[in-house]
């Protein structure tokens, strides 16, 4: 029993540890932009591109990465991704222009997309009961909420004392200490030896996903005219369509399509994509806001954000409750109405207002952000088989991803085409409202007949 204990124990560390590091490197990077780009003379373009080759690599991998680890083992390709994220992030450091920051970040997302699942696979193992499987994923969970919160104020300090190379160096210490925890944990047998790896669907995926981002980063930069734009978006169309085909006919695909004919599937998906897209798309835009307009230091940065990053670690922790006590469909209603309500008063960006005004909307924002996310797995494993958790999962996570990638990039590109700031700043606004007000109604449409329920359980808990 003690044994089992240790065991246990030594896997959680390990699991959290990579997932913190992970997590950091989401949120971490936005506080160095203006460091990055004072470095190499980089404009809004090449900063997009240091953020989303790390957050396209990882959503265009990460299911591919859990059936790598059905198939060879959790342990071995875990281990593998930790080993590369620190390559990776070594590599970071030592960059000595852009493009090799941009590949080093690619690296990155190779590790993090075989690490992630792979995770997950090795609590699933350690804690074959239930109640404690429950409690370990949330400990795992937690400590990438922390990790969220803290990482713009980590990094601002890094950066403050030691530059912003030492953000990424940072990482190479804390996964090896990892690779050497998982290498004390004990071997076990491939879930899933005989799966099939999906090559097609998993290139279509990467050609697709970062055909349709480069179409929009770039777009901005070249014209939208231009003739390497529209040859873009020939390749992501020919791309989606390949992988469409491609999963519908793959024996054992990558992403079952299958799962999306359930609308509840389809719509939670949707909305941890819609949820991502506008809270890391207006973190971009927040950070080079006050790092190029208002001057500030990654410090003042980092500690700007913090009542923001903050509420999103307060509503993850307190999501639970709220989803026990009205179910997780009214939770997501409340979630995107607070964002709703937190993206209006941002309006005040535009007019140069004084900081508190802009700090007074970021606890909507966050705490609708830090309930979206798990409300929104709740609601889809619910119409899931448990046998097919682990793909659904990743569906959803890649789904968060991919909807960072295309928040930088048509947030990054709006401050770029539209002209003077204070305009882009309006229309980028205008546009998270826009798709909060969206999700909230496909939110109501999936609460068809609950709804009544859950409206008396608010006047019973409110009277």
């Amino acid at each position: 029993m003690e044994l089992s204990t240790r065991y246990q124990r030594q896997v959680l560390i390990a699991t959290s540890l990579s997932y913190v590091v992970v997590i950091l490197d989401t949120s971490i990077v936005n506080v160095a932009l203006e460091s990055i780009s004072t470095t190499f003379g980089s404009d809004i373009t090449g900063l997009q591109w240091v953020i989303n080759a790390y957050t396209l690599t990882f959503a265009s991998l990460l299911l591919t990465g859990g059936l790598l680890g059905d198939r060879f083992g959790a342990k071995k390709i875990y281990a593998l991704g930790l080993g590369l994220f620190a390559l990776a992030s070594a590599l970071c450091g030592l960059a000595t222009d852009l493009p090799e920051l941009v590949g080093a970040r690619v690296l990155q997302g190779l590790g993090a997309a075989l690490l992630v699942p792979c995770s997950l696979m090795l609590i699933n193992s350690a804690y074959p009961q239930s109640h404690q499987r429950a409690s370990a994923i949330g400990v795992w969970a937690g400590c990438g909420g922390i990790a969220m919160a803290a990482g713009p104020l980590v990094g601002g300090v890094l950066i403050e004392l030691f530059g912003w190379r030492s953000i990424f160096l940072i990482n190479v210490p804390i996964a090896l200490i990892g690779v050497w925890l998982t290498s004390r944990i004990p071997h076990a047998a491939p879930l899933a030896p005989n799966r099939h790896l999906d090559f097609t669907g998993q290139i279509a995926a990467i050609i697709a996903l970062g055909s349709s981002v480069a179409v929009l980063i770039e777009g901005a930069r070249l014209g939208w005219s231009s003739e390497w734009v529209y040859a873009g978006v020939f390749v992501a169309c020919i791309a989606w369509c390949v992988f469409l085909v491609t999963e519908s006919r793959h024996k054992d695909p990558m992403l079952p399509l299958q799962y999306f004919r359930n609308s509840t599937f389809s719509g939670a998906t949707f909305l941890s994509m819609a949820s991502a897209l506008v809270f890391y798309g207006l973190f971009f835009l927040l950070s080079l806001y006050f790092q190029t307009h208002r001057g500030w230091s990654p410090l003042e940065t980092g500690l700007a954000f913090l009542p923001l990053t903050a509420m999103v670690t307060l509503g993850s922790f307190t999501c639970g409750r709220l989803t026990r006590a009205y179910g997780p469909r009214a939770v997501l209603v409340a979630g995107f109405g607070l964002y709703t309500l937190g993206f209006i008063g941002l309006f005040a960006l535009a007019g140069d207002a004084p900081y508190w005004r802009i700090a007074l909307c970021y606890p909507a924002v966050g705490f609708g952000a830090g309930i979206i996310t798990p409300a929104a797995t709740s609601v889809l494993m619910s119409v899931v088989d448990r046998a097919k958790a682990g793909v659904a999962a990743g569906t959803l996570n890649a789904s968060r991803q991919s909807g960072s990638a295309f928040g930088v990039a048509i947030f990054g590109a709006l401050l770029t085409s539209v002209q003077p700031l204070d305009d882009a700043i309006e229309v980028a606004v205008g546009v998270a409202i826009g798709l909060s007000l969206l999700a909230m109604l496909l939110c109501v449409l999936m609460l068809k007949a609950p709804l009544v329920q859950t409206v008396e359980k608010l006047m019973h808990h409110h009277p």
